[in-house]
């Protein structure tokens, strides 16, 4: 029985440094902690701000995913306004034609290149042409092209050597390439 007292004593003796080490422990920690300065009303200030930055992408994708419906109206009541593919190559040759006669430029040679876009239902056309006219009624065939009803999109503008030295001196010689899109679905 002695040597079970004596066991029993260096247990609890243990048992009492581990918990005498783990509350000196605790107490520097404490100590850590209390030493530590508060967050001051500028910290405070600064986190408010970049907690802001940080909700406004998530509004923004909310406010998308929230407008999505209508801007997919929008996007089908725009693609109802183009020209179907069946009847639009001779609308634009003829909308194009029209527009360089009021206009007082020649317009030779239009070519067409369509690109299907089959996930919208549509045809991209690359329409590629040569306007001859003065300045002045370069610039009025252009700004009437962009007013027209149909969706023309002006690519770019190449300004083209002269046919020739006959004919007036300021009359200019501008390639044209243009895009436009058909509807091909019902």
């Amino acid at each position: 029985m002695p040597r079970d007292f004596t066991t029993r004593k260096r247990i609890i003796l243990g048992g009492v440094i581990c918990l005498v080490a783990a509350d000196f422990a605790l107490a520097a920690y404490s100590f850590q902690l209390a030493s530590e300065p508060l967050t001051t009303e500028q910290q405070f200030l600064k986190q408010e701000k970049q907690l802001k930055m940080l909700e406004a992408p998530i509004a923004r994708a909310q406010k998308i995913r929230e407008d999505m419906p209508n801007t997919q109206r929008e996007c089908e009541k725009f693609e109802g306004l183009l020209l179907p593919a069946s009847s639009g190559y001779s609308s634009v040759t003829s909308e194009l034609g029209e527009i360089a006669r009021k206009s007082g430029v020649t317009l030779q040679g239009t070519s067409f290149k369509p690109t299907p876009v089959p996930e919208r239902g549509l045809t991209e056309v690359a329409m590629e042409s040569t306007i001859e006219g003065d300045y002045k009624n370069v610039i009025l065939f252009l700004n009437r092209l962009q007013r027209s009803a149909n969706i023309y999109e002006v690519e770019s503008l190449t300004l083209a050597p002269p046919g020739g030295n006959k004919g007036p001196a300021n009359v200019i010689k501008v390639g044209l390439h243009v895009k436009t899109y058909f509807r091909t679905a019902a």
